[in-house]
This record gives C-alpha cells, structure tokens and sequence, in this order.
C-alpha cells in the first residue's frame, strides 16, 4: 500500500479521529458521503478546500481499516 500523507491523527483535532490534512473533516464524514451516492464533484463543490487526492486516501484509508485485524492479549 502506498503511504498516506492526506489522512492526519491528532488528538487535538475532532477527538483524535483519522481527519483529511489536519482539518475538521473526517474520513467518517467523507466515506459517509460517499456511500450517501454523493459524487466526488459534488463533495468538492461542498467542501470546497478539499481535493479530488483527499476524497480517494479517505476511501483508501478506509478500505485498509476494515480489512486490519485486532488481536486481543491476553493478560
């Protein structure tokens, strides 16, 4: 996978969740509109500082999560 240098974790920003570049938008948000049928364009128009590159790392950054296994330890 290539390294993804759009998504951010900072627990300063929206409690810590994975956002786009540092700002208040997360990648929740724009899978959310994604899987809501909105189109990239029109995800654009609404957030117009975003780019075409943030929306595809935010579905890649998705994508990579779900399929990330957690294994419990035991204590």
């Amino acid at each position: 996978m290539t390294p993804l240098t759009r998504i951010t974790l900072d627990p300063d920003v929206m409690g810590g969740k994975p956002c786009i570049r540092g700002l208040r938008n997360t990648v929740g948000t724009i899978v959310g509109l994604v899987a809501a049928g909105r189109s990239i364009s029109e995800i654009l128009a609404a957030y117009p500082y975003l780019e075409e590159a943030d929306i595809r790392e935010a579905l890649s950054y998705a994508a990579w999560r779900v399929e990330e296994t957690e294994v419990p330890i035991n204590k």
